[in-house]
């Protein structure tokens, strides 16, 4: 189900990384829509579970003061019957290696939020000399099914969701780790996830719940950046000790008084942490 064009009226430009350029990727098995923004070195945005990259317009538009900012719409964003063919996590990260290709990027530095988050650590444990750099946020090494999970995935996967239902969007309040104003940032997150069709996230949703690279994360040979929001409810404690144990090299980074969807509500810091670890790479 997708959210009505009223409900969707509201403008969002505020929150817009602007048009930038846009196009379509021919993939072998979806035709992905891409836009970018910005000049300089490569760096490849990978949305998260709903929203599409039209979510990750605040962090894009921070990023392309310094970078070519490139991100694209993940399989079934556009259209929801791509789920008639079955397709798992590996085929998600093979789209984004394809992707990578038909941009020609040579080894660019890779962003991935929540969902896309774990798609770009799967990314770099399957391809290791493909990136020069890796940053997740709102990601661990694995998924753990607590009852913030359960709830979410028993909501998508069973009721027809009205996208403008009040209980259903104070579910959004945990994404933001706290209770958020009904302001422009609340309306413009709520609206944005809702347009991405609710069997699209559901079964991202199981995909996601089947993600485990504890024993894997060894093959991860670039240096790597992990953002966590200390109040982030969708990842554990124990998934971030894994990652840590598995990349000993990588910098963990905790963002105080932020939730899962800091890449929308504190996009600054988000990008200044970026920034100062891609300087710290580069002048070592």
């Amino acid at each position: 189900m997708k959210a009505s064009l009223e409900w969707l009226a509201t403008s969002s430009a505020e929150f817009s990384a602007g048009s930038g350029r846009s196009g379509y990727a021919q993939l072998s098995h979806y035709t992905a829509s891409w836009r970018e923004w910005g000049e300089g070195p490569p760096l490849v945005l990978v949305p998260g579970l709903a929203g599409g990259y039209e979510l990750l317009g605040p962090l894009a538009r921070i990023l392309a003061s310094r970078f070519r900012v490139i991100s694209y719409q993940l399989r079934g964003e556009d259209d929801c019957f791509a789920l008639r063919r079955r397709f798992g996590l590996p085929d998600l990260v093979g789209d984004l290696a394809e992707f990578i290709d038909w941009h020609g990027l040579e080894r660019p530095t890779v962003l991935g939020v929540s969902f896309g988050g774990a798609l770009a650590l799967d990314f770099a444990t399957r391809f290791p000399g493909r990136l020069r750099a890796l940053a997740v946020q709102g990601a661990g090494a694995r998924f753990e099914r607590g009852l913030l999970q359960q709830v979410a995935g028993t909501v998508l996967n069973r009721y027809p969701l009205p996208p403008d239902n009040p209980f259903i969007n104070q579910f959004f309040n945990l994404l933001f780790g706290g209770r958020q104003k009904p302001d422009a940032l609340f309306r413009f997150v709520t609206k944005q996830c809702w347009q991405t069709d609710q069997s699209v996230m559901a079964h991202r949703f199981h995909l996601v719940e089947q993600f485990n690279l504890t024993g894997k994360l060894h093959r991860v040979q670039v240096p790597t950046l992990a953002l966590t929001g200390d109040r982030d409810l969708l990842v554990s404690p124990s998934s971030l000790a894994a990652l840590e144990e598995g990349l000993p090299t990588a910098r963990l980074v905790r963002l105080n008084n932020c939730g899962h969807l800091a890449f929308v509500t504190q996009p600054e810091r988000v990008a200044e942490e970026l920034n100062r670890f891609l300087r710290d790479f580069d002048n070592s």
